[in-house]
Protein backbone atom coordinates (compact mmCIF):
# COMPACT_ATOMS: atom_id res chain seq x y z
CA UNK A 1 0.00 0.00 0.00
CA UNK A 2 1.10 3.49 -0.76
CA UNK A 3 2.96 5.27 1.76
CA UNK A 4 2.58 9.08 1.68
CA UNK A 5 5.33 10.76 3.18
CA UNK A 6 6.48 14.42 4.45
CA UNK A 7 8.34 16.91 2.52
CA UNK A 8 11.24 18.77 4.70
CA UNK A 9 13.93 20.59 2.87
CA UNK A 10 12.89 19.64 -0.82
CA UNK A 11 12.39 16.15 -0.41
CA UNK A 12 9.73 13.59 0.82
CA UNK A 13 10.81 11.74 3.60
CA UNK A 14 9.43 9.15 6.20
CA UNK A 15 11.19 10.82 8.91
CA UNK A 16 12.06 8.60 12.33
CA UNK A 17 8.46 7.78 13.25
CA UNK A 18 7.40 3.88 13.06
CA UNK A 19 3.09 5.03 13.16
CA UNK A 20 1.00 4.99 10.07
CA UNK A 21 -2.21 6.21 10.08
CA UNK A 22 -5.39 4.84 7.07
CA UNK A 23 -5.82 6.53 4.68
CA UNK A 24 -9.39 6.01 2.98
CA UNK A 25 -11.87 6.52 -0.20
CA UNK A 26 -15.12 7.43 1.56
CA UNK A 27 -16.82 6.61 -1.69
CA UNK A 28 -15.88 3.19 -1.27
CA UNK A 29 -15.30 2.55 2.50
CA UNK A 30 -11.53 0.89 1.73
CA UNK A 31 -8.25 2.38 2.81
CA UNK A 32 -6.34 3.18 -0.15
CA UNK A 33 -3.18 4.89 1.31
CA UNK A 34 -1.40 4.93 4.86
CA UNK A 35 0.20 8.51 6.16
CA UNK A 36 3.27 8.40 8.00
CA UNK A 37 2.48 9.97 11.09
CA UNK A 38 5.30 12.38 12.45
CA UNK A 39 7.42 11.94 15.35
CA UNK A 40 8.17 15.40 17.62
CA UNK A 41 11.67 14.57 16.16
CA UNK A 42 10.30 15.07 12.40
CA UNK A 43 8.55 18.34 13.21
CA UNK A 44 11.98 19.42 14.81
CA UNK A 45 13.75 18.43 11.58
CA UNK A 46 11.02 20.34 9.56
CA UNK A 47 11.34 23.35 11.55
CA UNK A 48 14.96 23.81 11.43
CA UNK A 49 14.93 23.22 7.71
CA UNK A 50 12.66 26.10 7.68
CA UNK A 51 14.95 28.17 10.07
CA UNK A 52 17.66 27.65 8.03
CA UNK A 53 15.98 28.68 4.54
CA UNK A 54 14.48 31.60 6.44
CA UNK A 55 18.57 32.90 6.54
CA UNK A 56 18.02 33.83 2.50
CA UNK A 57 14.51 33.79 2.14
CA UNK A 58 13.95 36.77 4.26
CA UNK A 59 16.26 38.50 2.66
CA UNK A 60 15.19 38.10 -0.91
CA UNK A 61 14.05 40.89 -2.98
CA UNK A 62 10.44 41.55 -3.48
CA UNK A 63 10.48 41.12 -7.21
CA UNK A 64 12.46 37.59 -6.40
CA UNK A 65 9.44 36.59 -4.55
CA UNK A 66 7.15 37.80 -6.46
CA UNK A 67 8.34 35.84 -9.52
CA UNK A 68 7.86 31.90 -7.15
CA UNK A 69 4.57 33.33 -6.66
CA UNK A 70 3.34 34.00 -10.17
CA UNK A 71 5.20 30.82 -11.57
CA UNK A 72 3.14 28.94 -8.50
CA UNK A 73 -0.11 30.49 -9.84
CA UNK A 74 0.36 29.37 -13.05
CA UNK A 75 1.53 25.85 -12.12
CA UNK A 76 -1.97 25.77 -9.93
CA UNK A 77 -3.76 26.83 -12.44
CA UNK A 78 -2.77 24.62 -14.76
CA UNK A 79 -3.33 21.31 -12.52
CA UNK A 80 -6.89 22.35 -11.21
CA UNK A 81 -8.22 19.18 -12.14
CA UNK A 82 -5.31 17.16 -11.02
CA UNK A 83 -5.07 18.54 -8.06
CA UNK A 84 -8.96 18.39 -7.47
CA UNK A 85 -9.09 14.73 -7.87
CA UNK A 86 -6.22 13.79 -5.24
CA UNK A 87 -9.10 16.14 -3.61
CA UNK A 88 -12.38 14.00 -4.40
CA UNK A 89 -10.72 10.77 -3.78
CA UNK A 90 -9.34 11.19 -0.11
CA UNK A 91 -12.27 13.71 0.82
CA UNK A 92 -15.24 12.62 -1.14
CA UNK A 93 -16.72 15.80 -2.42
CA UNK A 94 -17.42 16.11 -5.82
CA UNK A 95 -15.00 17.38 -8.83
CA UNK A 96 -16.76 20.39 -9.82
CA UNK A 97 -16.91 20.87 -5.60
CA UNK A 98 -13.12 20.27 -5.39
CA UNK A 99 -12.47 22.58 -8.62
CA UNK A 100 -14.15 25.48 -6.81
CA UNK A 101 -11.93 24.95 -3.47
CA UNK A 102 -9.15 25.18 -5.84
CA UNK A 103 -10.23 27.91 -7.43
CA UNK A 104 -10.70 29.50 -4.11
CA UNK A 105 -7.36 29.33 -3.31
CA UNK A 106 -5.86 30.40 -6.48
CA UNK A 107 -7.64 34.07 -5.65
CA UNK A 108 -5.36 33.78 -2.52
CA UNK A 109 -2.53 33.13 -4.17
CA UNK A 110 -3.16 36.11 -6.88
CA UNK A 111 -3.69 38.57 -3.71
CA UNK A 112 -0.37 37.02 -2.67
CA UNK A 113 1.13 37.90 -6.06
CA UNK A 114 0.84 41.69 -5.13
CA UNK A 115 3.02 41.75 -2.09
CA UNK A 116 5.27 44.61 -2.94
CA UNK A 117 2.50 46.88 -2.89
CA UNK A 118 0.98 45.61 0.13
CA UNK A 119 4.23 45.71 1.89
CA UNK A 120 4.53 49.34 1.50
CA UNK A 121 5.50 51.08 4.53
CA UNK A 122 5.24 55.08 4.90
CA UNK A 123 7.32 58.19 5.05
CA UNK A 124 6.89 61.27 6.86
CA UNK A 125 9.77 64.15 5.86
CA UNK A 126 10.86 66.70 8.36
CA UNK A 127 8.85 65.48 11.53
CA UNK A 128 11.59 67.64 13.48
CA UNK A 129 13.96 69.97 12.09
CA UNK A 130 16.28 67.20 9.94
CA UNK A 131 14.55 64.41 11.31
CA UNK A 132 12.46 62.18 9.28
CA UNK A 133 10.63 58.72 10.11
CA UNK A 134 9.39 56.00 7.81
CA UNK A 135 8.55 52.91 8.27
CA UNK A 136 8.52 49.18 6.94
CA UNK A 137 7.20 45.10 7.62
CA UNK A 138 9.26 42.81 8.67
CA UNK A 139 8.79 38.85 8.05
CA UNK A 140 8.41 36.52 11.42
CA UNK A 141 10.51 33.85 10.75
CA UNK A 142 9.34 29.92 10.46
CA UNK A 143 5.54 29.87 10.42
CA UNK A 144 3.41 27.03 10.89
CA UNK A 145 0.01 26.02 9.67
CA UNK A 146 -2.81 23.12 10.74
CA UNK A 147 -5.15 22.67 8.60
CA UNK A 148 -8.42 20.61 8.32
CA UNK A 149 -9.68 17.66 6.61
CA UNK A 150 -13.05 19.45 4.72
CA UNK A 151 -10.56 22.14 2.66
CA UNK A 152 -7.35 19.86 2.05
CA UNK A 153 -5.79 22.78 -0.42
CA UNK A 154 -8.30 26.09 0.10
CA UNK A 155 -7.48 26.48 3.51
CA UNK A 156 -3.72 25.42 3.57
CA UNK A 157 -3.95 28.22 0.73
CA UNK A 158 -5.53 30.85 2.87
CA UNK A 159 -1.81 30.80 4.89
CA UNK A 160 1.07 29.75 3.17
CA UNK A 161 1.00 32.02 0.09
CA UNK A 162 0.52 34.84 1.90
CA UNK A 163 3.30 34.05 4.65
CA UNK A 164 5.88 33.13 2.00
CA UNK A 165 5.32 36.32 -0.08
CA UNK A 166 5.78 38.01 2.97
CA UNK A 167 9.27 36.64 3.66
CA UNK A 168 8.57 33.87 5.99
CA UNK A 169 9.27 30.11 5.74
CA UNK A 170 6.22 27.62 6.05
CA UNK A 171 5.67 24.26 8.04
CA UNK A 172 2.08 22.85 7.02
CA UNK A 173 0.46 19.88 9.04
CA UNK A 174 -2.20 18.98 6.98
CA UNK A 175 -5.57 16.51 8.26
CA UNK A 176 -4.21 13.14 8.14
CA UNK A 177 -7.53 12.14 6.69
CA UNK A 178 -6.32 13.15 3.32
CA UNK A 179 -3.22 14.33 3.18
CA UNK A 180 -2.40 13.92 -0.43
CA UNK A 181 -3.12 17.38 -1.95
CA UNK A 182 -0.48 18.88 0.30
CA UNK A 183 2.59 17.19 -0.80
CA UNK A 184 0.92 17.51 -4.56
CA UNK A 185 0.76 21.38 -3.46
CA UNK A 186 4.46 21.01 -2.40
CA UNK A 187 5.53 19.86 -5.53
CA UNK A 188 4.38 22.77 -7.43
CA UNK A 189 6.27 25.18 -5.14
CA UNK A 190 9.61 23.24 -5.97
CA UNK A 191 8.66 23.17 -9.64
CA UNK A 192 8.12 27.05 -9.26
CA UNK A 193 11.21 27.32 -7.74
CA UNK A 194 10.47 28.44 -4.34
CA UNK A 195 14.12 27.34 -2.04
CA UNK A 196 14.50 23.90 -0.71
CA UNK A 197 13.14 24.48 3.09
CA UNK A 198 10.55 27.59 2.46
CA UNK A 199 7.33 25.00 2.09
CA UNK A 200 7.88 21.96 3.85
CA UNK A 201 4.63 20.05 5.17
CA UNK A 202 4.54 17.23 8.00
CA UNK A 203 1.89 14.91 8.44
CA UNK A 204 0.66 13.35 11.84
CA UNK A 205 -1.47 13.59 14.88
CA UNK A 206 -2.08 15.45 18.33
CA UNK A 207 1.60 14.56 18.57
CA UNK A 208 2.47 16.41 15.51
CA UNK A 209 0.43 19.11 16.41
CA UNK A 210 2.15 19.89 20.13
CA UNK A 211 5.31 19.57 18.58
CA UNK A 212 4.26 22.83 16.64
CA UNK A 213 3.27 24.78 19.21
CA UNK A 214 5.52 24.26 21.56
CA UNK A 215 8.68 24.57 19.22
CA UNK A 216 10.91 27.53 20.30
CA UNK A 217 11.92 28.44 16.64
CA UNK A 218 8.10 28.35 15.51
CA UNK A 219 7.14 31.98 15.77
CA UNK A 220 3.24 31.84 14.29
CA UNK A 221 0.62 29.53 14.05
CA UNK A 222 -2.18 29.51 12.08
CA UNK A 223 -5.47 27.00 12.73
CA UNK A 224 -8.48 26.29 10.68
CA UNK A 225 -10.94 23.44 13.08
CA UNK A 226 -13.22 22.77 15.57
CA UNK A 227 -13.88 25.32 18.63
CA UNK A 228 -12.26 23.07 21.66
CA UNK A 229 -9.08 22.50 19.24
CA UNK A 230 -8.98 26.23 18.19
CA UNK A 231 -8.91 27.50 22.37
CA UNK A 232 -6.39 24.62 22.38
CA UNK A 233 -4.28 25.70 19.85
CA UNK A 234 -4.50 29.60 21.30
CA UNK A 235 -3.76 29.33 24.59
CA UNK A 236 -1.13 26.72 24.12
CA UNK A 237 0.72 28.77 21.55
CA UNK A 238 -0.20 31.65 23.00
CA UNK A 239 1.55 30.11 26.31
CA UNK A 240 4.65 29.75 24.41
CA UNK A 241 5.16 33.23 23.18
CA UNK A 242 3.56 32.41 19.61
CA UNK A 243 1.77 34.41 17.66
CA UNK A 244 -2.08 32.74 16.75
CA UNK A 245 -4.98 32.83 14.78
CA UNK A 246 -7.15 30.14 15.39
CA UNK A 247 -10.56 29.30 13.56
CA UNK A 248 -13.06 27.47 15.12
CA UNK A 249 -16.08 26.11 14.50
CA UNK A 250 -20.10 27.44 13.98
CA UNK A 251 -23.41 27.21 13.40
CA UNK A 252 -24.45 29.66 10.68
CA UNK A 253 -28.04 30.61 10.43
CA UNK A 254 -29.99 31.57 7.61
CA UNK A 255 -33.20 33.72 8.31
CA UNK A 256 -36.10 33.52 5.65
CA UNK A 257 -38.84 36.38 5.92
CA UNK A 258 -41.86 36.25 4.54
CA UNK A 259 -41.19 38.83 1.62
CA UNK A 260 -38.21 36.56 0.51
CA UNK A 261 -38.28 34.93 -3.56
CA UNK A 262 -39.05 31.17 -1.81
CA UNK A 263 -37.68 29.49 -4.35
CA UNK A 264 -34.79 31.50 -4.39
CA UNK A 265 -34.24 31.08 -0.62
CA UNK A 266 -35.34 27.27 -0.77
CA UNK A 267 -32.97 26.52 -3.33
CA UNK A 268 -29.64 28.34 -2.05
CA UNK A 269 -30.39 26.78 1.60
CA UNK A 270 -30.57 23.52 0.14
CA UNK A 271 -27.03 23.88 -1.86
CA UNK A 272 -25.49 25.85 1.49
CA UNK A 273 -26.52 23.15 3.69
CA UNK A 274 -25.95 20.25 1.75
CA UNK A 275 -23.22 21.35 -0.88
CA UNK A 276 -19.16 19.51 0.11
CA UNK A 277 -21.96 17.12 2.52
CA UNK A 278 -22.47 20.25 4.67
CA UNK A 279 -18.63 19.48 5.63
CA UNK A 280 -17.91 23.40 5.45
CA UNK A 281 -17.38 25.59 8.24
CA UNK A 282 -19.34 28.12 6.26
CA UNK A 283 -22.45 26.01 5.84
CA UNK A 284 -25.82 26.58 6.75
CA UNK A 285 -26.26 24.38 9.39
CA UNK A 286 -29.56 26.65 10.99
CA UNK A 287 -32.35 27.88 8.81
CA UNK A 288 -34.49 30.19 10.70
CA UNK A 289 -38.43 30.59 8.93
CA UNK A 290 -39.68 34.10 10.20
CA UNK A 291 -43.81 34.41 10.94
CA UNK A 292 -45.80 33.16 7.63
CA UNK A 293 -42.28 32.09 5.60
CA UNK A 294 -41.92 28.83 7.39
CA UNK A 295 -44.49 26.19 6.02
CA UNK A 296 -44.26 27.00 2.28
CA UNK A 297 -40.36 27.17 2.91
CA UNK A 298 -40.17 23.57 4.38
CA UNK A 299 -42.64 21.96 1.07
CA UNK A 300 -39.73 24.16 -1.09
CA UNK A 301 -36.49 22.54 0.79
CA UNK A 302 -37.92 19.13 1.08
CA UNK A 303 -38.71 18.77 -2.22
CA UNK A 304 -35.53 20.36 -3.03
CA UNK A 305 -33.41 18.05 -0.94
CA UNK A 306 -35.04 14.67 -2.34
CA UNK A 307 -33.91 15.85 -5.55
CA UNK A 308 -30.27 16.17 -4.58
CA UNK A 309 -28.26 13.33 -6.48
CA UNK A 310 -25.61 11.76 -4.16
CA UNK A 311 -23.16 9.17 -5.17
CA UNK A 312 -19.22 8.95 -5.83
CA UNK A 313 -17.33 12.49 -6.15
CA UNK A 314 -15.73 11.26 -9.50
CA UNK A 315 -19.11 10.22 -11.03
CA UNK A 316 -20.47 13.36 -13.00
CA UNK A 317 -24.04 12.71 -12.05
CA UNK A 318 -22.93 13.18 -8.46
CA UNK A 319 -24.63 16.90 -6.51
CA UNK A 320 -22.89 15.26 -3.48
CA UNK A 321 -20.66 13.08 -2.06
CA UNK A 322 -19.97 11.14 0.96
CA UNK A 323 -19.10 12.41 4.36
CA UNK A 324 -14.87 11.69 4.89
CA UNK A 325 -15.06 9.24 7.57
CA UNK A 326 -17.31 6.25 8.86
CA UNK A 327 -17.18 7.53 12.26
CA UNK A 328 -18.73 11.24 11.03
CA UNK A 329 -21.43 9.19 9.33
CA UNK A 330 -22.24 7.55 12.66
CA UNK A 331 -22.28 10.76 14.30
CA UNK A 332 -24.27 12.26 12.37
CA UNK A 333 -26.73 10.01 11.96
CA UNK A 334 -27.17 9.38 15.84
CA UNK A 335 -27.52 13.10 16.40
CA UNK A 336 -30.50 13.00 13.38
CA UNK A 337 -31.71 9.89 15.57
CA UNK A 338 -31.16 12.41 18.88
CA UNK A 339 -33.31 15.08 17.59
CA UNK A 340 -35.95 13.01 16.48
CA UNK A 341 -35.98 11.76 19.69
CA UNK A 342 -36.23 15.17 21.57
CA UNK A 343 -39.17 16.23 19.54
CA UNK A 344 -37.82 17.69 16.10
CA UNK A 345 -39.73 16.43 13.19
CA UNK A 346 -37.45 14.98 10.13
CA UNK A 347 -38.84 15.89 7.16
CA UNK A 348 -36.21 14.45 4.78
CA UNK A 349 -34.41 11.59 6.48
CA UNK A 350 -30.67 10.80 4.90
CA UNK A 351 -29.72 7.90 7.64
CA UNK A 352 -28.84 4.56 6.07
CA UNK A 353 -28.53 5.84 2.19
CA UNK A 354 -27.41 2.93 0.25
CA UNK A 355 -25.71 4.58 -2.89
CA UNK A 356 -25.19 1.08 -5.84
CA UNK A 357 -22.07 0.10 -6.69
CA UNK A 358 -20.85 1.90 -3.17
CA UNK A 359 -22.73 0.15 -0.78
CA UNK A 360 -19.44 0.75 1.79
CA UNK A 361 -19.16 4.26 1.23
CA UNK A 362 -19.59 6.88 3.96
CA UNK A 363 -23.02 8.20 2.78
CA UNK A 364 -25.47 10.51 4.26
CA UNK A 365 -28.45 11.75 2.06
CA UNK A 366 -29.67 15.35 3.08
CA UNK A 367 -31.38 15.18 5.89
CA UNK A 368 -33.99 18.39 6.63
CA UNK A 369 -35.34 18.49 10.50
CA UNK A 370 -38.44 20.89 11.42
CA UNK A 371 -39.43 21.95 14.96
CA UNK A 372 -36.05 22.13 16.54
CA UNK A 373 -35.67 24.17 19.69
CA UNK A 374 -32.79 25.64 20.81
CA UNK A 375 -31.76 23.43 23.61
CA UNK A 376 -32.14 20.50 21.13
CA UNK A 377 -28.22 18.42 20.31
CA UNK A 378 -29.25 18.81 16.80
CA UNK A 379 -28.88 22.77 16.94
CA UNK A 380 -26.05 23.00 19.73
CA UNK A 381 -23.99 20.38 18.56
CA UNK A 382 -21.89 21.47 15.06
CA UNK A 383 -22.98 18.39 13.06
CA UNK A 384 -20.68 19.27 10.13
CA UNK A 385 -22.70 17.26 7.58
CA UNK A 386 -25.79 17.32 5.52
CA UNK A 387 -28.44 18.33 7.88
CA UNK A 388 -30.87 21.60 8.04
CA UNK A 389 -32.02 22.03 11.14
CA UNK A 390 -34.80 24.46 11.19
CA UNK A 391 -36.37 26.93 13.91
CA UNK A 392 -39.10 29.18 13.35
CA UNK A 393 -39.41 32.86 14.85
CA UNK A 394 -41.93 35.73 14.78
CA UNK A 395 -40.14 38.67 14.05
CA UNK A 396 -36.57 39.76 12.71
CA UNK A 397 -35.96 40.92 16.27
CA UNK A 398 -36.39 37.38 17.74
CA UNK A 399 -34.19 35.70 14.65
CA UNK A 400 -31.51 38.29 15.71
CA UNK A 401 -31.91 37.76 19.10
CA UNK A 402 -31.46 33.97 18.35
CA UNK A 403 -28.43 34.13 16.67
CA UNK A 404 -26.71 36.60 19.12
CA UNK A 405 -27.25 34.03 21.94
CA UNK A 406 -25.47 31.28 19.93
CA UNK A 407 -21.96 31.06 21.33
CA UNK A 408 -20.70 30.72 17.60
CA UNK A 409 -19.99 34.14 15.29
CA UNK A 410 -18.91 32.42 12.30
CA UNK A 411 -21.38 33.46 9.30
CA UNK A 412 -25.12 34.07 8.50
CA UNK A 413 -27.57 35.11 6.28
CA UNK A 414 -30.71 36.81 5.32
CA UNK A 415 -33.56 36.39 2.68
CA UNK A 416 -35.25 39.09 2.20
CA UNK A 417 -36.94 42.06 -0.51
CA UNK A 418 -36.68 44.60 2.42
CA UNK A 419 -33.50 47.04 2.66
CA UNK A 420 -34.57 47.93 5.67
CA UNK A 421 -35.26 44.47 7.25
CA UNK A 422 -31.68 43.48 5.69
CA UNK A 423 -30.10 46.68 7.20
CA UNK A 424 -31.25 46.13 10.62
CA UNK A 425 -29.72 42.79 10.14
CA UNK A 426 -26.14 43.10 9.08
CA UNK A 427 -26.24 45.97 12.07
CA UNK A 428 -27.52 44.03 14.84
CA UNK A 429 -26.23 40.36 14.56
CA UNK A 430 -23.01 39.57 16.87
CA UNK A 431 -20.92 37.47 13.77
CA UNK A 432 -18.31 38.36 11.29
CA UNK A 433 -19.64 37.74 7.45
CA UNK A 434 -22.82 38.60 6.75
CA UNK A 435 -25.05 37.69 3.68
CA UNK A 436 -27.61 39.17 2.28
CA UNK A 437 -29.53 37.16 -0.15
CA UNK A 438 -26.12 35.68 -0.32
CA UNK A 439 -26.16 32.23 1.78
CA UNK A 440 -22.54 31.18 2.07
CA UNK A 441 -20.35 35.09 2.51
CA UNK A 442 -17.10 33.77 2.21
CA UNK A 443 -15.58 37.00 1.02
CA UNK A 444 -13.05 37.40 -1.48
CA UNK A 445 -9.29 37.15 -0.96
CA UNK A 446 -8.38 40.56 -1.08
CA UNK A 447 -10.60 41.05 2.50
CA UNK A 448 -10.46 38.87 5.86
CA UNK A 449 -12.14 35.87 6.74
CA UNK A 450 -12.97 34.91 10.07
CA UNK A 451 -15.87 35.04 12.95
CA UNK A 452 -16.89 36.43 16.09
CA UNK A 453 -17.43 35.20 19.44
CA UNK A 454 -16.37 30.95 19.52
CA UNK A 455 -15.31 31.22 16.24
CA UNK A 456 -12.20 32.65 16.29
CA UNK A 457 -9.47 32.75 19.14
CA UNK A 458 -6.98 35.77 18.25
CA UNK A 459 -7.02 39.07 17.00
CA UNK A 460 -6.32 38.93 13.29
CA UNK A 461 -8.30 37.57 10.77
CA UNK A 462 -7.35 35.13 7.94
CA UNK A 463 -5.78 36.53 4.42
CA UNK A 464 -6.50 39.45 2.63
CA UNK A 465 -4.75 42.65 4.64
CA UNK A 466 -5.23 41.36 8.29
CA UNK A 467 -3.14 38.24 6.67
CA UNK A 468 -0.66 40.24 5.69
CA UNK A 469 -0.44 41.74 8.69
CA UNK A 470 -0.55 38.69 10.93
CA UNK A 471 2.59 37.53 9.12
CA UNK A 472 4.86 40.28 9.65
CA UNK A 473 5.71 43.26 12.22
CA UNK A 474 6.28 46.67 11.63
CA UNK A 475 9.56 48.46 12.06
CA UNK A 476 9.62 52.23 12.81
CA UNK A 477 12.48 54.46 11.90
CA UNK A 478 13.55 57.90 13.12
CA UNK A 479 16.50 59.02 11.58
CA UNK A 480 18.99 62.16 11.29
CA UNK A 481 21.84 63.02 8.65
CA UNK A 482 23.03 66.51 10.54
CA UNK A 483 25.28 68.49 8.47
CA UNK A 484 27.63 69.54 11.18
CA UNK A 485 29.00 72.60 11.14
CA UNK A 486 28.86 73.41 14.76
CA UNK A 487 28.47 70.92 18.03
CA UNK A 488 24.98 69.93 18.77
CA UNK A 489 24.09 69.29 22.14
CA UNK A 490 22.01 66.54 23.22
CA UNK A 491 18.91 66.73 25.97
CA UNK A 492 18.07 64.49 28.74
CA UNK A 493 14.34 65.83 28.09
CA UNK A 494 11.87 63.83 26.17
CA UNK A 495 12.46 64.35 22.85
CA UNK A 496 9.74 66.63 21.06
CA UNK A 497 9.29 68.09 17.55
CA UNK A 498 10.64 71.26 16.78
Amino acid sequence: MASIEHWIGGQFTAGTSQRRGPVFDPATGRQQHEVVLASTADVDAAVQAAATAFASWSQASLSARTKVLFTFRELVNARVKDLAGIISDEHGKVLSDAAGEVQRGLEVIEFACGIPQLLKGSFSDQVSSGVDVFSFREPLGVCAGITPFNFPAMVPMWMHPVAIACGNTFVLKPSERDPSASNFVADLWREAGLPDGVFNVVHGDKEAVDAILRHPDVAAVSFVGSTPIARYIHQTASAAGKRVQALGGAKNHAIVLPDADLDFAAGHLTAAAFGSAGERCMAISAAVAVGAAGDPLMEQVSRMASEVVVGPGRDPRSEMGPVVTSAAKQRIETLIGTGEQQGAKVLVDGRGLTVPGHEEGFFVGPTVIDQVQPSMDVYTEEIFGPVLSVLRADTVEAAIDLINSNPYGNGTAIFTNSGEAARRFQRGVRVGMIGINVPIPVPMAYYSFGGWKDSLFGEQHIHGPEGVSFYTRAKVITSRWPHVTQPMDASLHFPTAS
